[in-house]
């Protein structure tokens, strides 16, 4: 539709959506005549490839339709080619009035109720027919069309506002990160972590498979302590390596915050979801399929490690008033907390469990036999757990010692050891029944048989 100005007497043309799609499809075929092709041609090219849209989708359109834009756009001109104008429906054309009248009633009165309850409601009222269906995409439409909210809302009400804290190593946020690298394009998982403050990037560690590890990212925590202190906060999602128990056990050891955004709202973890596309954009995309690239995960994490480190944390940020991450950071006055020694963060990292040991001497972890010193069997004995080099030890003798997996077939193979004849040596005790004994005839036992001297009497 066009209109005319007073000061250059010009056309100015405003054209709907649609209206510039189609125009743009009639153009293509005009475009295809005046080379010299027939106007069937023309059409059958045309509807043979799929057009873009003003929204950037891609939309393909029949010969028919393209043929009645043609004629439109010839008998009326731009104008033609906007869609018709269709009369708007109060409600539903299918639905009584009454229906519809208390379905919105019910639905205002009653937010949560779903539209089979509203439907059920209206049978029980004598608005519908025993027997008389009624759909409930008719109903659901009837309902848009009064302005109604269709859409359900949670139960419990969350708190959605934004934040951000004023210090550096406050809150860190981590996240895992699927790509695939190398020729063979095979699958890998990089874990990052970055400061919610400063957006700077702290570490990042890969692993191989398509798995989210909670070794890799506990590997990765305990760098970062090491160089850049303890944080008072973590935030993740509730991915599969940060829920199981041992990953809570460590940071309750480490007296860190571990704060679990809500499943399905990629918004609460926002910042390093855009940090997620940027790498994508950056730096993943470069490595699938490259031959240069070494797909193993230590070579790939030094890979990421520099580029987060010589590259992102120097990128001007919109958020940050076009600082970069690295400036933000050294610039922050607040002092971090480094970890007071290397005994100590150890000691975060190990874990205590308790286990029986069976009568030939094995205990079991995750499915993995481990053979204990001998002189334990039966007893229940206290499992040092370090999860950094997944190492099991025990104590015994008064020192921790390496627990090994069983290897069943090298003690078939190796001779038995000696068997002790000597019975151990065992204390004397005395039951209840001799002190019962010795209570009542203890004086005739006694070294002088029960004779006093007259001496010691007086």
């Amino acid at each position: 539709m066009g209109t005319k100005t007073e000061a250059t007497g010009k056309i100015s043309v405003t054209l709907s959506s649609e209206a510039l799609f189609r125009y743009r499809v009639v153009s293509a075929v005009q475009a295809l005549v005046l080379l010299g092709r027939s106007l069937t041609e023309a059409v059958r090219a045309v509807a043979g490839e799929p057009q873009a849209q003003p929204d950037g989708r891609q939309r393909r359109v029949s010969p028919r339709t393209i043929y009645r834009w043609l004629a439109a756009h010839a008998a009326r001109g731009l104008e033609g080619l906007e869609p018709a104008e269709r009369a708007h429906v109060e409600g539903s054309a299918v639905l009584d009035g009454e229906l519809v009248a208390f379905l919105g009633a019910e639905r205002r009165l009653d937010r949560d109720a779903s539209v089979p309850e509203l439907v059920l409601r209206a049978r029980a009222r004598g608005l519908v027919r025993p027997g008389e269906p009624l759909s409930r995409v008719t109903v659901w439409r009837a309902m848009r069309r009064l302005g109604l909210t269709t859409t359900r809302r949670k139960a419990v009400a969350r708190d959605t506002r934004r934040f951000q804290f004023a210090r550096r190593m406050q809150m860190v946020v981590s996240d895992f990160v699927h790509f695939r690298a190398g020729a063979g394009r095979l699958r890998r998982v990089a874990c990052y972590m970055m400061d919610d403050c400063t957006r700077f990037g702290l570490d990042v560690a890969v692993s191989a498979g398509t798995g989210e590890k909670p070794e890799t990212f506990l590997a990765l925590l305990h760098r970062v302590l090491v160089h850049h202190g303890v944080m008072d906060a973590l935030y993740t999602d509730k991915g599969s390596a940060y829920v199981p128990d041992d990953v809570a056990r460590v940071m309750a050891n480490l007296d860190i915050s571990h704060v679990m955004g809500e499943a399905h709202y990629p918004e609460g973890h926002g910042k390093i979801e855009r940090f997620n596309r940027s790498l994508r954009s950056r730096t993943l995309r470069g490595l699938v399929g490259a031959p240069a690239v070494d797909p193993d995960p230590g070579s790939l994490t030094l890979r990421l490690r520099h580029d987060l480190d010589e590259v992102y944390n120097n990128l001007p940020h919109e958020s940050l008033d076009n600082d970069t991450p690295r400036q933000r950071w050294e610039g922050c006055p607040r002092d971090l907390r480094p970890v007071p020694d290397e005994q100590w963060l150890r000691d975060r990292f190990t874990l205590r469990d308790t286990r029986r040991v069976s009568n030939d001497h094995v205990i079991s972890h995750d499915g993995v036999l481990y053979e204990v010193p001998r002189g334990l069997a039966g007893e229940r004995v206290e499992v040092h757990r370090r999860l950094l080099d997944g190492s099991l030890h025990v104590l015994h003798a008064g020192r921790l010692v390496q627990l090994r997996p069983l290897d069943a077939e090298h003690n078939a193979a190796s001779p038995r050891a000696r068997r002790q004849d000597d019975p151990p040596e065992e204390s004397i005790i005395t039951t209840a029944s001799a002190l019962r004994y010795e209570a009542r005839f203890g004086s005739v036992l006694d070294d002088d048989g029960g004779c006093t001297d007259k001496e010691d009497e007086t």
